[in-house]
């Protein structure tokens, strides 16, 4: 019942004329049986997420990890006969970061070891040092620590309220959230000013004041409390470098930029811990923490995307493009953001090749890097190969100059939404595309695969595609325990990967790669937008 509600009313939403349309646009549904046969009954991909976290994982940006994963990806890529394997870099980036060892030991009337990670890009520390909490809230409260802080164990963050868990942490979409999104309107194109009022900046003024005290002080640690889980789950991103609010320049200084200044060492904490260490200290106990961390930088030897190709036949100029973010975040082992995503892709690969289709178009995959550094591998790309623009390439100002490699550019496919199945897509605000996609996802109805929504997505690489007026998209997929447990966090590991969702994913991609490579037609376009910032990785 819940999957034939969901089919009638997005087959109701557009023009009437919707049925007419399907029927003009047509696929080789023999082709289809095909690839969902190998898919679902002979599936590779859970294998090759194993390999890529498991075995590779994590593959932070600039690190050997991902320079490792990314070898054995072309070793697959080889024995599977694919063409034009390489790799195009996209840097200078800055440097990569690799953590070697950690313990940390909560030394107190009964010792315990902290639930804790380092945070990436944070330099060593070994030694014993006495919990401070550290929560000024005046400028004289601040001043009174100066001389304090030396050696010291920093608590920055303040008490974080944990409450029980009264809805499930993992979700699939329900019927009304699919209707809202196949009824989403045109979205609205105009320039969303960001406001930076008095207090937010009085805010961030202090926050500064704090870290050029403890820079200044030099602790053996400063502790922060993980932004989102609990239950031993730790959210864990870089190592914060200190901005100040009222600097003339507008460059941001990153803690991976081979320039970056010296900063303390700083380590993320279960809320749980945490919040336990600041009571201790309150009730007048004197705890201490032994801290053996170590890690290595090195000059970054993987600023690079990963690009491999099925020749197309009499179209074989043109192309069509499927990928995803191969980075990953160091906590877990980069499994649902986006090992899945880049299995997902490898794995239609993996099938088309096995079935030996012969697509009229170039199907080529990539496999970026440095998107959760700001999109960094796909903007590459497509300047390189596509278009060009005055300023940087996502400015809101400028005009978009396409290449002419864009000419023989039909179509984008990206998955980078965690593990979940596809329940549709998002269409960009290319209203032209429903037909098509309509007619596509027909053999996918069983699958609960049918939402169409104009609405945009962001924070992932079909962006890059998108703001250079190239067709890109992102696929609706259920959110399961992406932003509750898995996302940046300790426990993005294979285990939260769910088989038959993955294994649904990679077939959908394959047939949408190799319907898109068969048309008689490109993709229809959009008009080139206003350029607009996309947002950072979700």
């Amino acid at each position: 019942m819940k999957r034939f509600y969901v089919v009638v009313v997005v087959l109701l939403f557009g023009c009437g004329m919707l049925a007419a349309q399907e029927q003009q646009e047509k696929f080789d549904s023999s082709a289809i049986e095909k690839i969902k046969d190998e898919g679902f009954h002979r599936s590779q991909v859970m294998d090759i997420l194993s390999y890529l976290t498991d075995v590779y994982g994590p593959r932070l940006t600039g690190s050997p990890g991902f320079s490792r994963a990314a070898a054995w990806v072309e070793k697959e890529f080889h024995g599977w006969g694919l063409s034009n394997i390489h790799r195009e870099s996209w840097g200078p980036f800055g440097r990569g970061w690799s953590l070697k060892s950690y313990s940390a030991m909560v030394i107190a009337g009964q010792n315990f070891p902290l639930i804790s990670y380092p945070k990436a890009w944070s330099p060593p520390a070994h030694g014993t040092g006495e919990v401070v909490y550290f929560d000024p809230k005046t400028d004289g409260e601040l001043s009174a620590f100066a001389g304090t802080l030396h050696g010291k164990v920093v608590l920055f963050d303040s008490l974080r309220d944990v409450k029980a868990h009264f809805q499930p942490d993992a979700t699939r979409d329900a019927d009304s959230t699919l209707l809202k999104l196949a009824n989403s309107p045109l979205p609205d194109a105009r320039r969303r000013r960001m406001f930076f009022g008095n207090e937010n900046r009085d805010r961030a003024r202090f926050e500064y004041k704090k870290w050029m005290l403890l820079e200044k002080e030099g602790p053996l640690a400063v502790l922060s409390v993980s932004r989102l889980g609990d239950g031993g789950t730790i959210f864990v991103q870089q190592a914060i470098v200190p901005q100040n609010p009222d600097s003339s320049s507008r460059r941001r200084v990153s803690v991976w930029q081979a320039d970056a200044p010296k900063i303390v060492p700083q380590i993320a904490v279960g809320v749980e811990h945490y919040d336990r260490l600041i009571r201790m200290i309150q009730k007048g106990e004197h705890p201490k923490i032994d801290i053996q961390y170590d890690a290595t930088f090195n000059k970054a030897d993987s600023s690079f995307n990963i690009i491999a190709e099925i020749p197309g036949t009499d179209l074989n100029n043109e192309v069509v493009m499927i990928g995803g973010h191969f980075d990953s975040w160091h906590g877990g082992t980069g499994a649902t953001d986006n090992g899945t995503g880049s299995a997902v892709c490898m794995e239609a690969m993996r099938i088309l090749k096995s079935l030996d289709l012969k697509p009229r178009r170039t199907i080529r995959i990539g496999l970026w890097g440095g998107e959760e550094q700001g999109l960094l591998g796909s903007q590459a790309y497509v300047k390189q190969h596509f278009a060009d623009k005055e300023g940087t390439m996502f400015d809101t100002i400028g005009t978009v100059k396409l290449k002419p490699e864009a000419e023989t550019f039909s179509v984008y496919f990206n998955n980078d939404n965690g593990s979940g199945k596809v329940r549709g897509v998002y269409m960009q605000a290319n209203d032209a595309v429903r037909p098509i996609f309509r007619s596509w996802l027909v053999p996918f109805r069983d699958e609960d695969a049918s939402t169409l929504s104009l609405s945009n997505t962001g924070g992932t690489d079909h962006q890059s595609f998108d703001a250079a007026g190239l067709p890109g998209f992102q696929f609706i997929q259920d959110p399961l325990e992406y932003g509750t447990r898995t996302h940046h966090s300790t426990m993005d590991v294979y285990e939260r990967a769910q088989t038959g969702d993955v294994q649904q994913a990679a077939v959908i991609m394959a047939a949408f790669a190799y319907n898109a490579a068969m048309r008689d037609a490109k993709f229809p376009r959009k008009p080139l937008p206003p350029m607009r910032a996309p947002q950072m990785s979700r």
